[in-house]
């Protein structure tokens, strides 16, 4: 199939980019180094060197014989991402190219809006480019599982029925964005489901929780295809801080209780799950949504996790309870539901202590470069 990827410079656009042009397809990214600019102003160090992406897919293509096309453009410009679509006639994209911290979203007025008209925007251009020029593409655009929040009833794969008053209907799972940046993605959703119903695009919204790790197989063994990786309290995820913090010695950032569950999964499993969807697509006219995890873990079960493994190898971990800097429940009923990507043929890489000791030993390489000031939070909602 001919694939765009938006956000193809991401810490998952990049590793997609690779995964899908080796599984033969012609792959094309798109992004305009808006996480750069951030982390850059923000004065945040990525625990790897990442060349920019033409350098990248020169080496990919050295070392594959594959080309991925990189295109240096900003998607929340209507114009410059229609004119990608108009010629590349994409049977697929893979939408990406979003603001993806919550914490970034909470700084302030300009973190905020920027968050805001990026997510908004890339999305409502990316729908109308679809519905002009390919109608038939498939969009695979990622969500969150945070759209959800928190409720005290189990979380179902997107769609609820309800019975009221004696009838019944079926509707879009209630969601509460915990930051702006989930309700950005609520409202991305419902984009998405307007314009699905009512011109039959068809489209694969992906609930996906916090992922994990940073060597997929196309990058074992060659560190000049790593993707960016960040461990800070804005862009990095909560288990790859963790990671990071036991190795450098700083004790792991619980926030209050710890009892805050949520879904997670391997990047590998991120590939996978991708890789299922564009072989898997979404009939015409239906908005089809997938929980997209494959655990569920309170963030004191990974501290645990991550110390008992640590300790193990003699890297002396402990954890600290800090004060909540966030708005959110610490302890809470948390049930999602899965079962979409087993039925398609998920097979998941687990959080075992192998995996977690395979991530320490090789973030151990890099110690000397952690800049152990950017992991205490610094964003208070």
């Amino acid at each position: 199939m001919r694939i765009i990827v938006l956000g193809g410079d991401g810490y998952l656009g990049w590793p997609t980019a690779m995964y899908l042009s080796n599984m033969g397809h012609d792959v094309c990214v798109m992004d305009n180094y808006i996480k750069r600019q951030l982390v850059s102003k923000n004065n945040i160090k990525d625990l790897f060197l990442n060349p920019l992406l033409d350098v990248r897919s020169e080496y990919f293509y050295k070392k594959s014989q594959k080309k991925i096309e990189v295109i240096i453009g900003d998607c929340s410009n209507y114009n410059e991402l229609k004119l990608v679509i108009k010629d590349f006639l994409p049977d697929v994209v893979i939408h990406y190219a979003e603001q993806s911290s919550a914490a970034f979203s909470m700084k302030g007025f300009e973190e905020a809006e920027l968050t805001l008209n990026n997510n908004l925007m890339t999305t409502f251009n990316l729908i109308w480019a679809i519905k002009d020029y390919v109608p038939n593409c498939h969009i695979i655009k990622l969500g969150t599982m945070g759209e959800y929040g928190t409720p005290n009833i189990d979380i179902e794969e997107g769609w609820i029925d309800i019975n009221h008053k004696g009838r019944t209907d079926k509707f879009l799972y209630p969601r509460q964005g915990g930051s702006l940046y989930h309700t950005s993605k609520v409202l991305d959703t419902d984009l998405l489901w307007f314009y699905t119903k009512n011109y039959g695009l068809r489209v694969t919204d992906l609930m996906q929780g916090p992922v994990y790790g940073f060597l997929t197989d196309d990058m074992q063994n060659d560190t000049k295809l790593l993707t960016n990786f960040f461990y800070d309290d804005i862009f990095g995820t909560v288990l790859n801080r963790f990671i990071v913090q036991a190795v450098s010695g700083v004790p792991l950032t619980v926030y209050g209780k710890g009892g805050q569950i949520r879904g997670y999964l391997n990047i590998k499993d991120v590939m996978q799950c991708i890789g299922l969807a564009v072989n898997n697509p979404a009939p015409k006219g239906e908005l089809r949504i997938i929980n997209q995890f494959t655990e569920l873990f309170s963030v004191l079960d990974l501290a645990n996790k991550v110390a008992l493994v640590g300790n193990s190898m003699g890297l002396k971990v402990s954890i600290d309870n800090l004060k909540n800097p966030r708005k959110e429940q610490e302890n809470h009923y948390y049930n999602a539901k899965n079962t979409t990507l087993t039925q398609l043929g998920l097979n998941p890489n687990l959080l075992t202590d192998e995996v977690l000791q395979e991530m320490l030993s090789f973030v151990l390489n890099y110690k000397n470069v952690i800049d152990k000031e950017k992991i205490m939070p610094s964003v208070l909602w």
